[in-house]
């Protein structure tokens, strides 16, 4: 396993010294991009670390969003990137078939990025109706560090959020997640047309697991 962290706004520094990957909120809706997203970025790169960015998904305007995120966030070829798909702040949340059309439209948009789901285990086991995380799930859990209560198939857990967001990814080393996050438009197609049904269609568990 493979130690990491997300980060918002909120985390104006970090120590990146012994982790493997960074995740960053980049922007959220249609109007929100976080000002310290590049300098967060730069830390992480300066550290060897995997980066990667990611979207607070809200209802609606699901194309608009996609294009948003792709377009202000402070990504580099092969950076990881992904939806954040939980209760907004009004308390509300994106349908399963938006959060569906996000990732595919920001695959299409970005096809030599991996893009992922992060969710927690209530919205996938309660809300998920398709098992669709596009290249992978990121699951929220804590609980033990790389023991997410759920059946599926999963990429990263995050286990903790004190003191801050911490993650392990299912990776035997660094150069394993940096040779899978350097997908190649060529590759990302294959898979796409079910080159790796393990990643679209993970297996699905009762809601009360």
């Amino acid at each position: 396993m493979l130690h990491g962290i997300d980060v918002s706004s909120h985390q104006s520094s970090f120590d990146p010294d012994g982790l493997a990957f960074v995740f960053i909120k980049a922007t959220e809706g249609r109007s929100y991009i976080n000002p310290k997203q590049s300098s967060q970025a730069a830390r992480a790169r300066s550290a060897g670390c995997v980066v990667g960015f990611y979207h607070f998904l809200w209802p609606g305007n699901i194309a608009a969003q996609a294009r948003y995120f792709v377009e202000k966030c402070a990504s580099k070829e092969h950076d990881l990137l992904a939806v954040d798909w939980e209760t907004t702040g009004s308390g509300t949340r994106a349908s399963n078939a938006e959060k569906d059309r996000f990732i595919r439209e920001v695959k299409r948009l970005r096809p030599s990025h991996r893009v992922m789901l992060y969710c927690n285990r209530s919205f996938w086991l309660n809300h998920d109706t398709t098992s669709y995380a596009g290249d992978g799930l990121w699951i929220a859990d804590y609980v033990t560090a790389g023991k997410p209560r759920i059946r599926a198939k999963w990429r990263i857990h995050q286990y903790t959020d004190r003191p801050l967001d911490k993650d392990v990814a299912d990776f035997s080393s660094k150069t394993a997640l940096k040779a899978w996050a350097a997908v190649s438009r060529v590759a990302h197609a294959i898979e796409d047309l079910g080159g790796d049904d393990e990643e679209e269609l993970p297996e699905r568990e009762e809601s009360g697991a």
